[in-house]
């Protein structure tokens, strides 16, 4: 299966607590922290919801 590099750009500091736990529930930390996934629906789906804050590259 393809993997997702995910990158936290923007801040969470504003952000609803919603997003703040989605953030978390990937493994970013800090503002440019990146974590590699596995391409799937449930990790496309927590994507979509905090599109705003992250970067997404194919690896």
């Amino acid at each position: 299966m393809a993997k997702i590099k995910i990158t936290l750009v923007k801040s969470t500091i504003g952000a609803i607590p919603k997003h703040k736990k989605t953030v978390q529930a990937l493994g970013l930390r800090k503002t440019n922290s990146s974590v590699e996934k596995e391409d799937n629906a449930a990790i496309r789906g927590m994507i979509h919801q905090i599109s705003h804050l992250v970067k997404v590259e194919e690896v």
